[in-house]
């Protein structure tokens, strides 16, 4: 899984060492902590130059084989400032009628932008490359594309030949299982809970957990919160239990087994604390996360013991409660971590919310799948003002450190942000501290 990290791919080189010797230059200080890139002055400055350089020159050329890249970067940059206009448009469409003779990558930035932006505008194109794509994620994100348009699109299509017919490695047999779990069971099916059983005391024990509440629909920011090796919630200095907004949602709004979508559901291994000097992250520290395939048994298990270097879901299933542990949601980061994903951690913010003036989830600004917590910058000299970033790593430094694990939970699909009093019901007595 991909971060803001690989954004700096849309921005033309000579552009990229510019912003990252002026954008990057911040006090290496807690207290207080600058990021320069998020004055006014700098923020129009980037802003007109993905516009200008990124979006409208990189689609002025005609489109090929020697330009794909040139417009791929072009889709990156309207995805990260939501940008549209009457010419853009009809470069996509122009994009979008002949995208069965382009390259998979090609295809695959394509219909990203489209599920971004798109959703209802190319049905027959994407229909059309469903029909005829032999690349398991491409038959992957032209389905999930289909499937927001018409929840019935697969009824009496034969879901396991087609399966067979795609499948050439473990990745697309990750892929193409989450895919059709997907279709036979909608978002709104109740199909397990498995929200007491990871809240247990017994769930992972002795291990410091971050956990991250969210509902189903990402647009609703979800909620942070750590638990100690000896199983209490961390207070803040009031006695409250501590907690701050988190939103898991990226970009695009894909499922969480798709390179780029939301944050998916289960287990990450939490490894230590790092800081970031890319334009996107910022200069706070962020919580360094992985996944199952990403790393090694030993690694995930914290265990050196353990000999085996091959993963399966039984190891996977060592992790859970023994009630949830066919409950296929919290499987999540398996499944996604077998795709390919990568790079998902938890992060503060340096984008900048004016992006996103409108939406559900501002004033937080989404990522590329990653785990995001709002901070606010001044734009008259970059200072960090607000960072739930801060106080998130502060919290898990008082739970003991950052070697423990990230559980993502989707707790049910109410439709508005996650609060506090909904998780303290579902606690039982005596897990906070």
């Amino acid at each position: 899984m991909l971060t803001f990290v690989l954004m700096l791919k849309i921005i033309p080189l000579a552009t990229s060492l510019f912003l990252f010797f002026s954008f990057i230059a911040f006090s290496q200080t807690e207290n207080p902590v600058y990021y320069n890139g998020a004055t006014r002055e700098k923020r129009n400055s980037l802003y007109r130059n993905i516009v200008q350089n990124t979006i409208t020159k990189n689609l002025s050329f005609p489109l090929n084989a020697d330009t794909e890249d040139k417009w791929t970067n072009a889709f990156w940059g309207m995805e990260l400032l939501q940008y549209k206009s009457p010419w853009t448009d009809g470069r996509i469409h122009l994009a979008f009628d002949s995208i069965e003779k382009r390259s998979t990558g090609f295809q695959r930035a394509l219909l990203e932008l489209g599920y971004t932006s798109y959703t209802e505008s190319f049905i027959k194109q994407v229909t059309s490359l469903l029909n005829h794509t032999r690349d398991a994620k491409v038959f992957a994100m032209s389905a999930e594309y289909l499937l927001v348009n018409n929840r019935n699109f697969f009824a009496g299509i034969n879901l396991e030949d087609k399966k067979n017919r795609l499948i050439r490695n473990e990745k697309d047999e990750a892929i193409t299982s989450q895919l059709f779990y997907n279709i036979q069971h909608p978002p709104h099916q109740k199909n397990c809970n498995p929200v007491e059983g990871l809240l247990s005391r017994d769930f992972l024990k002795h291990h410091t957990i971050l956990y991250s509440f969210q509902r189903r629909n990402r647009n609703y920011p979800g909620l942070a919160m750590v638990r100690d090796t000896l199983g209490n919630f961390i207070t803040d200095e009031t006695g409250a239990v501590f907690s701050v907004p988190q939103l898991a949602r990226s970009i695009n709004n894909l499922p969480g087994y798709l390179t780029n979508g939301n944050t998916p559901q289960g287990i990450f291994r939490m490894y230590g604390f790092d800081t970031s000097k890319t334009t996107f992250i910022g200069p706070t520290t962020n919580i360094q996360l992985t996944m199952p395939f990403e790393t090694s048994l030993q690694h995930f298990f914290n265990d050196s013991t353990i000999t085996d270097s091959l993963w399966t879901e039984e190891w996977y299933k060592k992790l859970l409660p023994p009630d949830i542990n066919n409950c296929r949601p919290v499987y999540g980061s398996f499944y996604a971590g077998k795709a390919g994903r990568t790079e998902i951690i938890a992060h503060g913010t340096t984008v900048d919310p004016a992006y996103y003036a409108g939406e559900i989830y501002y004033p937080q600004t989404p990522t590329m799948g990653c785990l995001c917590t709002k901070e606010t910058w001044s734009d008259v000299d970059g200072k960090r003002l607000e960072s739930d970033q801060q106080k998130l790593t502060n919290a898990v430094q008082k739970a003991g450190g950052a070697n423990g694990y990230c559980v993502v939970i989707e707790i049910d699909d109410m439709q508005k942000p996650v609060t506090i009093h909904e998780i303290l019901s579902l606690l039982k007595p005596g897990t906070s501290k």
